[in-house]
């Protein structure tokens, strides 16, 4: 029973060391978060399309372009009528979401 147990145990403590955040920090503590890896873990791919070219919510590609980065940051966090809000919750993700697509011009 003991050994049972013990690795059950053991296997719980690998599978919990394996799970992670996925998302690196930096020397100061900064999230190096990818803005693509956050676009695709969020989904925003099934309303926008793999290539931010758009389905059945608006073409991305340009979106730098239209909108500012307080505008994009707003957009993801408030939603519009039809996009729900709060899809990126985590800080430095929702940082790392807005620059890439700020860059889209």
């Amino acid at each position: 029973m003991k050994k049972i147990l013990l690795s059950a145990s053991f296997g719980l403590v690998l599978l919990l060391g394996a799970c992670g955040s996925g998302e690196e920090t930096g020397s100061e503590g900064a999230s190096t978060a990818d803005g693509e890896a956050v676009y695709r873990a969020a989904s925003c791919f099934s309303c926008h399309g793999a290539d931010l070219e758009g389905a059945s919510g608006p073409d991305l590609t340009e979106v730098g372009a239209r909108l500012s980065e307080d505008e994009i940051r707003t957009t993801i966090e408030d939603g519009t009528d039809v996009m729900p809000g709060g899809l990126v919750e985590d800080p430095a993700e929702l940082d790392a979401l807005v620059e890439w697509l700020a860059g889209k011009e």
